[in-house]
């Protein structure tokens, strides 16, 4: 059985607090096994003979509607997918600032030439994204309104259908689960 992540939106954020047993309890109600969180933050990883995809994702998001009683939008990948994402970040970071890092942004589909262009616009002196493929990948290169401003831009441009997390984060999940 294939061992997949499901990156859930909205996780303990926003005033929805979950505890991880009740999170993990939809994932298992849908017969998926070895189910296990990581990092308070809406990382559920399972194991499932479903194959990954649109559908799986949808499954997941009526239980989980159920159970929780909100929407919870949810990215799933493989793991080779999220080591992907590791790998795949366009940034260097040697001569970034100390603070700087990278967030993932994950999306439902791989994004389109123009909203690429159009996230190209944003481009600012602390901040910058660039999509590779499903993901978008965001260096802030430092805390501040500035930055926080670069944030919500992006999150409008690309909508609410998307999830971020650290790039520290994914390295954490795949590393544990490698």
């Amino acid at each position: 059985m294939p061992r997949l992540v499901a990156l859930l939106r909205g996780i303990n954020v926003g005033g929805h607090t979950v505890t991880m047993q009740d999170l993990c309890r939809p994932f298992t109600d849908l017969g998926f096994t070895n189910v296990e969180t990581v990092i308070a933050s809406g990382n559920v990883v399972f194991d499932t003979s479903s194959r990954p995809g649109p559908r799986l994702a949808a499954k997941i998001e009526d239980r989980l509607k159920q159970a929780l009683g909100y929407e919870v939008a949810t990215f799933v990948r493989t793991l080779p997918e999220l080591r992907a994402a590791t790998t795949a970040q366009p940034f260097n970071l040697g001569g970034e600032p100390h603070e700087a890092v990278v967030w993932v942004i994950f999306t439902r589909s791989a994004v389109a030439p123009a909203l690429a262009e159009a996230m190209a616009t944003l481009t600012t002196a602390t901040d910058e994204a660039r999509a590779v493929g499903r993901e978008v990948y965001w260096l802030r290169r430092e805390r501040g309104k500035a930055s926080d401003d670069f944030g919500a831009r992006l999150g409008k441009l690309l909508g609410r259908d998307t999830t971020s997390r650290n790039i520290r984060t994914i390295e954490r999940i795949v590393a544990k689960y490698a």
